[in-house]
């Protein structure tokens, strides 16, 4: 993990619970990111309009608000950020349109600094749940993504144009996804 004195980015952390916000943002301070807090969709937004973070990590739930409509608005005012979608409620439905909408990575709660890091820098493998754990843990979200297009894929019998057309994505970037290796999970 980085060190305090390596700078990681500005990081934008939005969470309605006042104390795993807290807890979690001293943590990732400590983990070298330059944490901002926001406790709302409204608050994210302003604050990324200020100053646009390199990363972001989004509870689903938001009091009234929703992460998953949250995250296309904060790419459209930060294109390259990395979301990363927390949730004590996970469900396959839920890390598909989080894919969908944007998110890189999709980790359920409770969870620790040193998942949220390992997601946001896709390091390898790592699991932030090892499955061994908690086995109803639910897959990885590249796993998820991987799964989802593959059947669509099937569904559309082959054709590339059509697939991407169904998942809302560019014709060149599902091209890209199916360039790699599916995604592994740990045994």
């Amino acid at each position: 993990m980085a060190s305090a004195a390596a700078s990681m980015g500005p990081l934008l952390l939005v969470e309605d619970d006042a104390v795993f916000a807290g807890a979690m943002a001293r943590a990732l301070r400590t983990r070298g990111f330059d944490v901002a807090v926001a406790a709302s969709a409204g608050e994210a937004m302003a604050s990324t309009r200020e100053r646009p973070p390199r990363y972001a990590v989004v509870d689903l739930k938001l009091g009234d608000d929703s992460g998953l409509t949250l995250i296309p608005a904060l790419l459209v005012e930060a294109p390259d950020l990395r979301v990363l979608l927390l949730t004590g409620y996970a469900s396959i439905a839920t890390a598909v349109e989080a894919i969908k909408r944007g998110a890189h990575d999709y980790l359920a709660k409770p969870v620790d600094a040193d998942a949220v890091v390992r997601a946001l820098l896709d390091e390898g493998d790592a699991d932030a749940v090892d499955a061994a754990e908690l086995p109803e843990s639910p897959l990885r979200l590249r796993r998820l993504e991987w799964e989802h297009i593959q059947r669509t894929l099937r569904e559309c019998e082959g054709n590339i144009s059509e697939t991407a057309r169904r998942l809302g994505m560019h014709r060149r970037t599902l091209q890209r996804k199916l360039g790699k290796h599916p995604v592994h999970e740990r045994a």
